[in-house]
């Protein structure tokens, strides 16, 4: 959320929305000296963070009919929920970076899968880093930062080893012996010999236990850790429990599926992209493509689309379930009563609308998040906000909650302010970006609008080229009317004057481990070819 008047912290607030459980306003080292409240509440909140992979607001509390998820629900109910959330870059590891660092990935000059955020800023502190520098025990289950395709955990993060649990697939027919090749891209074997492997299916029912697949087991892995944590309760946690489903492929046990009639699933009304729009802003959704059972080429037809649809569904409501064992945990420990709970989709999905699958876009179905904070005080509880925010007014919000100072000029603003008031509005917009080739789609979001200049970093603004849509005439965004309304154009594209000019993408660096590979594949080749 950036605030064109100020961005200043809400520390005024505070008290009012958290003195009925914790003392979470006071300064760092006051909140240290009053270790506990007088109803004998530790002063400092715990924070459970829930990621969820490619979680689009189909959810039953965002009002889809169809959504199972009474979970996910109940968090809303007991909380906050914004229903204008945006992420920083549709795709896992840039969105990931903006929420973990509190910088968007245009400052980072970070916008692919491999390149580590410490290539960019070596000195950056982490969200789960910072609070672990204040005291807080800071473990991470599932996928939380981004790691395959080259990328790593993040060690400074994290007061014990990540766990990440396994499993994309049970039934043998999908599992072949030597895996399949995202498999293979998820554990950082390198693309050429991924490309090898054979592709997986693009989904699974089987009749399996939860645990059967990964988030089964991270949700078991964090419900032990809770128990554990509840033994000290002198020690905060920031416990991030990140759910990979409903990630490709959309495997689930069979139960999921069964929640759903599939003859219920409609498919998108408008099948193919924005009238006007840039040929280049459209997704080809090559990652669905490595999956077999769909077209190489050319569209998916409609079997295979309502298929695909169950899918997401499915898998939405296997993590939903695995929520919330979870969130049980919270409360069976005790533990609700000053633990701050967070659920965040790390960018949305394409299901057929504009003719796309996947995400990998700045169009809405792509950019628009679930985002929920639940309060220990249970403060505006069932609430909903239509303030327009960012995946990095995460860090700055946690931030003010906890009492701590923040480690750096962060480019969110806290949600406190509106945290204390749902219904308050502020002249707040929203920032992502997309690239594509040596472009970058810079994107603002306001109430109604939302322009997307297309340049390469540093080029002149003349070169620029333009994607407008109206949400309140055009929620579908049919039609780019950056041509019919140059008056809205100059206005927003003034917003965007005013934020620092985006870095290209910075040349990755390999590391040893990665060095070592490639000299021992190119000193393996010439004895190949001899063999051959």
């Amino acid at each position: 959320m950036t605030h064109l008047v100020s961005r200043l912290r809400a520390d005024a607030v505070i008290g009012a929305l958290l003195t009925v459980t914790f003392a979470g306003s006071m300064p760092r080292d006051t909140a240290a000296a009053n270790a506990d409240a007088a109803d004998g509440t530790p002063s400092r909140p715990n924070v459970l963070l829930s990621c969820v992979d490619d979680l689009k607001p189909v959810i039953g509390c965002y009002g889809d009919p169809l959504a199972v998820t009474p979970n996910i629900d109940r968090l809303a109910a007991r909380g906050v929920r914004f229903d204008v959330a945006y992420c920083n870059q549709a795709v896992c590891s840039p969105s990931r970076n903006a929420l973990l660092t509190g910088l968007r990935p245009q400052t980072l000059g970070i916008y692919d899968l491999p390149t580590n955020f410490r290539q960019a800023r070596p000195d950056a502190v982490t969200l789960p880093q910072h609070f672990k520098n204040n005291g807080y025990r800071t473990e991470a289950f599932g996928k939380i930062f981004h790691v395959g395709h080259g990328n790593v955990n993040d060690k400074a993060s994290w007061s014990t080893p990540h766990f990440r649990g396994r499993g994309d697939y049970v039934l043998p027919e999908n599992r072949p012996e030597q895996g399949t090749r995202e498999e293979a891209l998820f554990t950082n074997v390198p693309a050429p010999q991924a490309s090898r492997l054979p592709r997986g299916a693009a989904y699974e029912s089987a009749e399996v236990a939860d645990d059967s697949y990964a988030d089964g087991q991270v949700a078991a892995r964090a419900v032990e850790r809770i128990a554990a944590a509840a033994e000290t309760p002198d020690e905060p946690f920031f416990l991030s429990v990140g759910f990979v489903k409903p990630h490709l492929p959309f495997c689930a046990p069979k139960k999921y599926w069964d929640l759903y009639d599939p003859a219920k699933f409609g498919l998108a009304k408008l099948r193919q992209p924005p009238e006007g729009a840039p040929n280049f802003a459209a997704t080809d959704w090559r990652e669905l493509r490595n999956y077999k059972g769909g077209p190489q080429t050319g569209p998916v037809d409609d079997a295979m689309q309502r298929q695909l649809i169950h899918g997401y569904y499915a898998a939405t409501s296997y993590t939903d379930a695995q929520i919330g064992k979870v969130l049980d945990a919270i409360q069976a420990n005790g533990l609700d009563k000053n633990t701050i709970v967070i659920l965040w989709g790390d960018h949305g999905w394409h299901l057929g609308d504009h003719g796309m699958w996947c995400k990998h876009t700045n169009y809405q179905q792509a950019a628009r998040i679930p985002l929920i904070i639940n309060l220990p005080s249970g403060a505006r509880a069932g609430e909903a906000s239509n303030e327009l925010v960012e995946s990095v007014d995460l860090y700055p919000t946690l931030c003010d909650l906890a009492g701590l100072d923040l480690p750096y000029e962060l480019e969110g603003a806290s949600l406190v302010p509106v945290l204390n008031d749902p219904q308050a509005h502020t002249d707040g917009v929203a920032i992502h970006v997309f690239p594509r080739g040596q472009r970058l789609g810079r994107a603002v979001r306001t109430d109604r609008y939302r322009l997307v200049e297309w340049k390469i970093p540093g080029a002149p603004p003349a070169e620029a080229i333009f994607e407008l849509y109206d949400y309140q005439t055009d929620p579908e965004e049919s039609r780019n009317l950056a041509a019919d309304r140059p008056e809205v154009v100059a206005e927003l594209r003034a917003i965007l004057a005013k934020e620092p000019e985006a870095k290209p993408q910075i040349v990755a660096q390999q590391s040893a481990k990665q060095q070592q590979r490639r000299g021992q594949r190119k000193s393996r080749r010439p004895a190949a070819a001899a063999a051959s």
